[in-house]
């Protein structure tokens, strides 16, 4: 079952919030919420306000445990920008744009629960394959006479 969670009209700029959002894809709620108290940035305690009412929402609406739940999508979108002026040199006007975002969460308990450190590790799991090589006849491999070693003299 599908929970979701909105904040709307968040005062910060969509383009800054998903890279906290970024991280946190795919994770299980519970440890996502976690990593969230670490992130060192403005959006992180937005986008955990909002993780915490997705988590709230599944525990009261769907009797969901918040174990369970995995955050099948964190996406941040555009909302309205505020528009205003700021006065210049020489009597002119600047703009400034006052973006907004608007957070959507969506949780799940239909995907498998797999944490970042249980996955298998590809670079050593994995087994160099070995190169086909086409075998060529001795009849039409060149035939080598001699083998002559040189030796580089260097003056040092």
């Amino acid at each position: 079952m599908q929970v979701i969670a909105t904040h709307r009209y968040a005062k910060i700029s969509a383009f800054k919030a998903r890279e906290v959002t970024r991280e946190i894809q795919g994770l299980p709620a519970v440890d996502a919420l976690q990593q969230l108290a670490f992130i060192p940035k403005k959006a992180a305690p937005l986008i955990a306000k909002t993780l915490k009412s997705a988590i709230a929402n599944a525990e009261h609406n769907n009797n969901i445990r918040p174990e369970l739940l995995v955050i099948k999508e964190a996406v941040i979108g555009e909302a309205p920008t505020i528009k205003r002026v700021r006065p210049k040199a020489r009597g002119s006007a600047g703009p400034v744009r006052k973006r907004n975002s608007h957070i959507r969460i969506v949780l799940t308990d239909e995907v498998a629960i797999v944490r970042r450190s249980d996955k298998p590790k590809t670079k050593s799991s994995a087994k160099p394959k070995a190169k086909a090589t086409k075998e060529v006849p001795a009849s039409a491999a060149p035939a080598v006479d001699e083998v002559t070693e040189t030796s580089v003299e260097t003056n040092d």
